[in-house]
């Protein structure tokens, strides 16, 4: 299971000062269990609620002890806007976030427990989906969007470490950890996004962003198209051997044809087109991707242009 830090390995730096002691108590409340998923920010582990006495997951900032005053204030930052971000979202498609403590001065998001696999795992099992198991997931992915997107939040790393498939059949998005979100005249937003870096996960950035461009709610689409791609074809179609290989081919190479992804190729080109303009919206790309699930036709009338 993963909630919230998708990624395995820690980050290389010194010793972590976040961690997730087995057997503590965080926020005089939350009894932290087992380690269950690591990332470049946060360790999640599992943990109990002894007031409530229920399960939850708890995602603490990974800080390691040569970072800077400045940096351990822009990861606290980060790892704040997660939490407001994801919080800000009432969707079932979207993790839910139900506190934010602090443990030795650094922010710990508490968030429900999903009881089941990332895509990223179920594809390392599996290799690839077919199409139309592939087109159910997107079109929950797809309302999770809508609803993020309509409440003025961009996630801005949809991938497959990203997505958690609770074994009842719901789908959830997580790990808004650099999402941005619409709020006139904020500074951190600023400071977080203008730092030159290429923030989000290479394979499954789009066009835009590659250049440098402002991303829109059209890179989360070209993002999750991305991610259904690499669910029916077993692999990102632009990953080369270097990073800048990866963004010259995501700006200037054709999307290589879909082989295994039948009906649903057509909407994983328009999901993908390079012109965001061009892209449908979330709402529409929805209607797209449970036409693929039901077994009807998408209704494309014309194709993107490449």
């Amino acid at each position: 299971m993963d909630s919230g830090a998708p990624d395995s390995g820690a980050a290389d730096g010194g010793a972590p000062a976040g961690s997730a002691p087995d057997g503590k108590v965080l926020g005089g409340r939350y009894r932290v269990g087992a380690t269950i998923g690591r990332g470049g920010m946060g360790v999640v582990a599992r943990a109990t609620d002894q007031l409530l006495n229920r399960e939850v997951a708890v995602k603490i900032l990974r800080a390691h002890t040569d970072a800077s005053p400045a940096e351990l204030a822009a990861l606290r930052v980060r790892m704040e806007r997660e939490a407001q971000a994801a919080a800000r979202v009432r969707h079932t498609g979207v993790v839910t976030v139900h506190d934010v403590v602090e443990d030795r001065g650094l922010p710990v998001i508490v968030m429900e427990l999903i009881d089941g696999p990332s895509l990223d795992a179920v594809l390392t099992e599996r290799e690839r989906l077919e199409p139309r198991e592939a087109a159910a997931i997107g079109a929950e992915l797809m309302d999770a969007l809508d609803a993020a997107h309509r409440a003025g939040v961009l996630h801005r790393d949809v991938k497959p470490g990203n997505v958690l498939l609770e074994r009842g059949g719901r789908v959830v998005l997580t790990d808004f950890g650099i999402a941005s979100m619409d709020v006139p005249g904020d500074e951190a937003l600023a400071k977080l996004t203008r730092s030159g870096q290429i923030v989000g996960s290479l394979d499954y950035l789009p066009p835009e962003r590659a250049q440098g461009h402002v991303p829109g709610s059209a890179s989360d689409i070209w993002a999750l198209g991305m991610t259904l791609y690499a669910a029916v074809e077993g692999a990102a179609p632009f990953r080369r051997t270097s990073v800048w290989a990866t963004l010259a081919a995501i700006v200037n190479e054709p999307l290589p044809e879909p082989r295994r992804a039948g009906p649903l190729a057509p909407v994983l080109r328009a999901l993908m087109a390079k012109d965001p303009r061009q892209r449908p919206d979330a709402r529409r790309a929805r209607e797209l991707l449970k036409a693929v699930a039901d077994g009807n036709t998408p209704d494309l009338p014309t194709a993107p242009t490449p």
